[in-house]
C-alpha cells in the first residue's frame, strides 16, 4: 500500500507479465490495475477493484491496511479489469454499497450478477461525504464505454479518472518519474482504446476546465502529479490538428508491392514529408495505431489475393476504420496479376474515415517505369494536399 496524499492510498496490482490485453492489444510493458483507498474521518471508500487474476493482491493490500469496514466501493467502469474483483470484495465487506451511475449498475448486474440492493446510484455532479473528504462524481461517458465516470476529491484536488488518461505500463513508481516513457505508453493507450471516441474525449476534457486538479490518478499506469503533462497531450491528440506525416502500411508477397513501397517512401522523404513505414505481416499494431494519431495521410500497400486485398492489408483497413483517426487523405498502392477489386474492397472497409481518397497506383505484375512515375505523382499530390491544408509551410 502506497500513499498518494494523507489517508489516500494505492492498493491495486502491478501486472509485470501481462502481454496481451483483451486477447487483442499487445502489452510490451505490462500494465497495472489501479485501485485506491480513501479513509475519511467518518467513512471509508474503495475506488475500483482489479482484474480477477489479481484479486488476491487487492484483498491482501486492503486487509494489510487494517481496513475492518468499507462503506463504499466506487465503480467507475464495468469492464472486468476494473470490476472483476468486486464480488470478492463484497464477500469480505458485505455491508459496503457499490456506488456507481445507473448505466454502470445495469452493466455490473449483467456482467457480474451483483444484486440490486448492493447498489447506491449517483447522478452527474452528485457528492458523497466521507467526513473530511468529499467524493464528487463526474460523468465522463465514452472514455471508452458509455457508462464511465470519474471521481474528484476537492479537498485534495485529486481526479480519479478511470481509463481517462490511462497508460498500460508496469512500473514500481507510484508517480510519473519518466515523462518520455509514460508519454509513449499513454499515447499507445489513447491510440488503441480512446481514439475512436475523440469527439467525446474533447467534451470530457472541457469538463476539467472548472476543476482545480493537482493530481490525476488513472486506472492504469502511474499517477500524474503534474497533470498538465497528460491533459495537454490529450488536447493535442484529440484535436483536429494533423502533422506532415504519411503512414505507409503494406504487405508484399513476391516483391512487387515491396518495390513500389520503397520507391514511394523515398519520393515522400525527398519531398520533405515524414514517413512511418510498417510491414503488416509482422507489425506491432500498437505502434501502427500510435502513428495513426497524428498522420495527415494513410497509404495502404497490398498485392492482390483472390481478386481482393491481402488479409493483412484488409486487417489494416479494418483497424484504421475502427480507430477512426483524424487523417485527411487516404490512398492505396499495390500490384495484381490479372485483375481484381482490391481498391474497391479496401475503400469499402473504411467508411468511418472521413478523408479524401487520392488516386490509387496499381501495377500489373512487376512495377514498370510508368508505375514508378505514377508513384512520384502520388507523392507530389500528397505534398500539394498537405500544403493546401496548411500542414506544410
Amino acid at each position: 500500500m502506497r500513499q498518494l496524499k494523507t489517508d489516500i492510498f494505492a492498493v491495486g496490482a502491478i501486472d509485470w507479465d501481462a502481454k496481451l490485453f483483451d486477447r487483442l492489444i499487445p502489452l510490451p510493458d505490462g500494465t497495472s490495475y489501479n485501485s485506491y483507498l480513501i479513509r475519511g474521518t467518518e467513512k471509508t471508500a474503495l475506488l475500483d477493484t482489479v482484474d480477477p487474476m489479481k484479486t488476491d493482491v487487492l484483498l491482501g493490500n486492503i486487509v494489510g491496511a487494517g481496513v475492518d469496514k468499507l462503506d463504499y466501493i466506487v465503480a467507475h467502469h464495468a469492464e472486468q479489469d476494473h470490476s472483476g474483483s468486486l464480488p470478492d470484495v463484497l464477500l469480505l465487506y458485505p455491508d459496503a454499497k457499490v456506488v456507481t451511475n445507473p448505466k454502470c449498475k445495469k452493466m455490473l448486474m449483467d456482467l457480474l450478477g451483483i444484486e440490486d440492493e448492493k447498489f447506491l446510484t449517483v447522478e452527474d455532479g452528485q457528492e458523497i461525504s466521507l467526513g473530511d473528504k468529499t467524493l464528487k462524481f463526474i460523468y465522463t461517458p465514452w472514455v471508452h464505454w458509455p457508462e464511465t465516470m470519474s471521481t474528484y476529491v476537492p479537498e485534495e484536488k485529486i481526479l480519479f479518472s478511470c481509463d481517462f488518461f490511462g497508460a498500460h505500463l508496469a512500473t514500481s513508481s507510484l508517480f510519473v518519474d519518466d515523462e518520455a516513457t509514460v508519454s509513449e505508453s499513454a499515447k499507445r493507450y489513447y491510440a488503441e482504446i480512446m481514439m475512436p471516441f475523440r469527439r467525446q474525449i474533447n467534451a470530457n476534457l472541457a469538463k476539467l476546465d472548472n476543476l482545480d486538479v493537482d493530481m490525476i490518478a488513472p486506472s492504469h499506469g502511474p499517477v500524474y502529479d503534474r497533470p498538465e503533462f497528460i491533459i495537454d497531450a490529450y488536447k493535442d491528440w484529440a484535436s483536429d490538428s494533423v502533422k506532415n506525416e504519411v503512414v505507409v502500411a503494406y504487405v508484399s508477397m513476391h516483391g512487387s508491392t515491396g518495390k513500389m513501397v520503397s520507391h514511394f517512401v523515398e519520393a515522400l522523404i525527398e519531398s520533405g514529408i515524414k514517413v512511418r513505414q510498417f510491414e503488416l505481416a509482422t507489425v506491432d499494431i500498437g505502434k501502427l495505431a500510435m502513428a495513426l494519431v497524428d498522420a495527415a495521410t494513410i497509404v495502404i500497400g497490398s498485392p492482390t489475393v483472390l481478386v481482393g486485398p491481402h488479409p493483412c492489408a484488409a486487417y489494416a483497413a479494418f483497424l484504421t476504420n475502427a480507430l477512426r483517426p483524424k487523417t485527411r487523405f487516404v490512398s492505396i498502392i499495390g500490384s495484381y496479376g490479372w485483375g481484381g477489386k482490391m481498391v474497391e474492397q479496401l475503400t469499402a472497409m473504411m467508411p468511418n474515415i472521413k478523408a479524401e481518397i487520392l488516386e490509387p497506383v496499381l501495377a500489373k505484375g512487376e512495377p514498370k517505369q510508368a508505375d514508378y512515375a505514377a508513384l512520384d505523382r502520388l507523392a507530389d499530390e500528397i505534398l500539394a494536399k498537405h500544403k493546401e491544408a496548411g500542414i506544410v509551410n
